[in-house]
């Protein structure tokens, strides 16, 4: 077996949140309205005595005493007692960089600039700040700010100032990009499943590749994107918004950010919702595993779906219409289906696999998949490469929209960097494993992946999610979810000593904002009163 680069994120790039099918597909091209850049800054002027610090066309900020900087970790008070500047961006937004030093272990040493985006409250008189998260990782949180109108509902959307930031590495915020967008085709269109030596070399060439060329092409940053470097770089952010607490609402990823500030920082948590949990206590082959199943799930749901509205192109009954898209995307590796419109003109069996499975993340998607495939019989890969170009966040000219393809690599290989005898996790009994737990997707998902040949470890990592002392933590998970099954978000709640668990009862990925008005209902409560849902509570 080769080493499998399949990387299945917490939320597809772009996929907006919503509460009605037609803003979700409006939503799928991911909003690229600012056009910030990050300059990663050398030296000890950006140390603790500094006065002043990164300054962008987003906004500058300025080091200045502030009740915040009081309670900073020792050697980080100049980056706590910042002051921001915001300026009007896109008309109706205001933008602002926070400057955070790359290695908090080095406090004088280099520093990045965090883009960050704030949509003021629409009642004209904030209770306090909202961050938010999309997910990924690799997912934009300015974006995601700047889709506040659907990323919450009306009453928090006129309550707060919904403040998103690009975490670092990613989009705006000195973000990773190790591969040109004709090189990252390669790797995305890649054969998952090689049939022979050569095959498997060629994808083993490819993953070394990329992991080689984030080191030479991101050499600083390469170490330094871990979730507990972005959960500290947040904790600056609160202090510089004037927050004494954090408010937060993370979905998918942004639950294992959200968790990793509570077990960092459990006094300053205030109101945190984690929507479509991660079970931070996971190894990556249990998270791949638990997604294997997670996806087999939800396309059981899908293909249930399609035949009962008949006519389903997969066939009559449910179980063999399972077993026709394994076999389906079994002949794409050998016999691909010409695409129309678009720099990949063959849709292949990598384009294929990931056109099928970003429908699994939302049912709004599943009549456009269920079209996709009427014309792929027809040997027309073109709807199915749109949908593949969905998951990609990639334009049919070849321009990938961001670089969030490419952080999802280097944020997970430092999370959950390859595990001793990595070797062992490509071996027939792994595979056995995986192709149980999911026989449509199990073949693609086992393996390490490139984090086998990551250049780099994390300087930190947390051992204790407990975050004892946290004030009630929501966590939300939905019971038919691909990308992180329930499951997780039962084991994150128990994790947590403050956790409070809603469950949502259907499909697609996440609750909050896309499913029914009791999940809805019991979130608005507790971010606009501090009402704490009974645990528990299913809806």
């Amino acid at each position: 077996m080769a080493t499998r680069h399949t990387r299945l994120g917490a939320r597809p790039r772009g996929l907006a949140r919503s509460r009605q099918p037609s803003r979700l597909i409006a939503g799928v091209a991911a909003l690229s309205m600012l056009a910030g850049c990050s300059l990663i800054q050398q030296g000890g002027d950006r140390g603790p005595d500094a006065t002043t610090s990164t300054a962008s066309s987003q906004g500058t900020t300025t080091a200045t005493s502030t009740p915040m900087a009081q309670g900073a970790p020792a050697g980080l008070e100049t980056y706590y007692s910042q002051s921001l500047e915001w300026s009007t961006c896109e008309s109706l937004f205001e933008c602002t960089t926070l400057t955070v030093p790359i290695d908090y272990a080095e406090p004088d040493g280099a520093t990045i600039g965090i883009a960050v985006l704030r949509a003021k409250a629409k009642s004209g008189k904030a209770q306090g700040s909202l961050l938010v998260n999309p997910g990924g990782p690799g997912g934009s949180g300015v974006d995601y700010a700047m889709a506040a109108g659907v990323v919450v509902s009306p009453p928090v959307r006129a309550a707060f100032d919904v403040v998103g930031f690009d975490p670092r590495g990613v989009a705006r915020s000195a973000p990773i990009t190790c591969l040109t967008d004709e090189q990252l085709d390669a790797l995305m269109g890649s054969d998952p499943t090689p049939d022979d030596a050569a095959e498997e070399k060629a994808g083993e060439d490819l993953i070394k590749g990329f992991a080689q060329a984030c080191q030479t092409n991101a050499p600083q940053l390469v170490g330094h994107v871990s979730t507990v470097e972005a959960a500290k770089d947040m904790d600056v952010l609160r202090a510089a918004l004037g927050e004494e607490t954090l408010t937060y609402l993370g979905a998918s990823y942004g639950t294992f950010l959200g968790a990793t500030y509570a077990a960092l920082f459990p006094d300053r948590v205030g109101r945190l919702v984690l929507d479509g949990a991660i079970d931070p206590n996971l190894t990556a082959l249990e998270m791949g595993l638990g997604q294997a199943s997670g996806f087999e799930r939800a396309t059981r749901a899908y293909v249930e779906d399609c035949v009962a509205g008949g006519d389903c192109p997969l066939g009559s009954d449910v179980d063999s219409a399972m077993k026709w898209i394994p076999a389906f995307l079994t002949r794409l590796d050998s016999q691909p289906l010409p695409v129309k419109g678009d720099k990949v003109t063959e849709l292949n069996e990598a384009w294929g696999m990931w056109g099928v499975v970003v429908a699994m993340y939302s049912q709004d998607f599943w009549p456009i998949l269920t079209q996709a495939l009427r014309l792929a019989q027809e040997g027309d890969g073109t709807m199915l490469m749109f949908l593949a170009n969905t998951y990609a966040s990639r334009g049919s000219d070849g321009t990938y929209d961001g670089n969030g393809m490419q952080a999802i690599y280097a944020v997970n290989c430092l999370d959950r960097p390859a595990e001793e005898g990595a070797k062992d996790l490509d071996s027939e009994a792994v595979r056995q494993q995986f192709e149980q737990a999911s026989p449509t997707w199990g073949r693609y998902l086992s393996g390490d992946g490139a984090c086998e040949y990551w250049p780099a470890k994390a300087e930190e990592t947390i051992t204790d999610y407990s975050a004892a002392g946290a004030a009630p933590i929501v966590v939300v998970g939905t019971t038919r979810d691909p990308a992180t099954p329930h499951e997780w978000a039962v084991k994150l709640a128990q994790t947590l000593d403050s956790g409070v668990l809603i469950s949502y009862e259907g499909d697609g990925h996440t609750a909050y904002g896309r499913s029914n008005d009791c999940v809805d209902d019991a979130v608005d409560a507790y971010l606009l009163k501090g009402t704490v849902p009974k645990d528990g509570l299913t809806c």
